[in-house]
């Protein structure tokens, strides 16, 4: 995949040295994209401290470090070699990036949003420094949205959902399609997954369903038709195939996602869940109210039916997840499926040291705590960084790999 960026490979040495270089392969490139990158022109065994640095949305410093012995053949690749000492442990090659850590406060409590760009881009700037002199340096470039990708705001009231529609450049073929909403959040928080997508080739449309102008404040009465609406329009739209569209659903998100693909098969088909759960739950903040409804009628608590599913479920979640039972309900979303004799792909996807916030795509540092924007409260999500970084990883090529099937 080619991103029409230019001048964003750059090498600056504050004290030039012929022999040292630090190479990438991708200098421009998705956020999703790895980055191979590789020090060279060392002496066996030297020793050599390489550091990422970034700044966000709210113009704070990021930063990461990692230290690493030269090999016998005076280099580092960092798809290899572990670190000596540094923010991160063990072999990998994108630890440097989702390691950083704000230069103040507590990198636990803190996730890392791009700052706002008109060209969906933001730098991470790399730097090889050996006995205390910076020697070799690279600035990359990191991109939500592919050249081409073309994005709308949606409002209730002119299109009765609230969200942004992102769409691959157009000429590309009929993909699959998702349909992508969150949790007990609310608002419009998937913005950049879906934006990911649509560079991919698939449209993707994310929504909010509370605290939006237009819909309700709290997750309370949300009608599961105001979801199919979205569907509706997303099936509507250039370059998709309404043969296929799944529905994405984060945390109490899952339960709108699986509640479509079960009553609504013909439209939606199928379900990619995050931190899921297997049962109907009460409304948020208020427990004393009914999260859903359906033809005005309130959906009940309890187990949610999947036998009418027409299209493959992942089931992902973190085994240290600590803000509910996602692990076991994820087990049970694929145990339900086969008790249906559902003959569409389907699985769950439970990864160790990971938590509540173990999706969705990978590569951006984010803490194991979140402050909820509705409550104020701080919630110890579970898992840990790395858990939650390999986790992204992983079940992200997962996702990926579920709709090229379906193309």
């Amino acid at each position: 995949m080619t991103l029409a960026i230019v001048g964003t490979a750059t090498v600056s040495c504050s004290t030039p040295d012929p022999h040292v270089s630090l190479t990438v392969d991708a200098p421009a490139a998705l956020m999703d994209q790895p980055v191979h990158t590789r020090i060279s022109g060392l002496s066996s065994g030297e020793e050599v401290t390489v550091t990422s640095r970034t700044v966000d949305r709210h113009k704070a410093l990021w930063h990461g470090r990692a230290t690493f012995r030269a090999n016998g053949r005076g280099q580092v690749d960092l798809d290899t070699a572990a670190p000596t000492s540094g923010t991160y442990r063990g072999a990998d090659g994108m630890g440097l990036f989702w390691s950083m850590a704000p230069i103040k406060g507590d990198p636990e409590a803190a996730s890392f949003v791009p700052p706002s760009s008109p060209k969906n881009t933001y730098r991470v700037s790399l730097t090889a420094t050996v006995h205390g002199r910076q020697l070799a340096a690279r600035t990359l470039t990191r991109a939500w949205a592919e050249t081409g990708v073309t994005r709308r705001d949606l409002t209730v009231s002119a299109d009765k959902v609230a969200g942004t529609l992102y769409l691959p450049a157009p000429g590309t073929p009929r993909h699959p399609a998702v349909l992508l909403f969150g949790g007990s959040e609310g608002g419009n928080s998937n913005t950049a997954t879906a934006a990911l997508l649509a560079s991919h080739g698939y449209p993707a449309l994310s929504i909010g369903y509370f605290n939006l102008p237009g819909l309700p404040k709290a997750l309370q009465s949300i009608p599961l038709e105001y979801f199919a609406t979205a569907a509706r329009l997303l099936a509507k739209q250039p370059g998709v195939d309404p043969q296929h569209i799944l529905a994405m659903g984060y945390s109490r998100g899952s339960e709108a996602a699986l509640l479509l693909a079960n009553d609504y098969p013909h439209l939606v088909h199928g379900a990619v869940v995050y931190s899921p759960s297997a049962q109907v739950n009460d409304g948020f903040p208020d427990r004393g109210a009914f999260a859903w409804t359906k033809g005005g009628k309130p959906v009940p608590e309890g187990v949610i039916p999947l036998s009418h599913v027409s299209g493959p479920v992942l089931a992902i979640a973190g085994a240290a997840d600590l803000l509910w039972t996602s692990p076991q309900w994820a087990r049970q979303i694929d145990k339900e499926l086969d008790g249906a004799d559902n003959r569409y792909p389907h699985q769950a996807l439970i990864y160790p040291n990971a938590g509540h916030g173990l999706g969705t795509f990978p590569y951006l540092p984010a803490g194991t705590h979140l402050t909820n924007p509705v409550t104020g409260r701080d919630t110890d999500l579970g898992g840990t960084r790395a858990g939650d970084a390999t986790a992204r990883e992983a079940s992200w090529s997962k996702v990926l790999a579920l709709l090229t099937s379906l193309s």
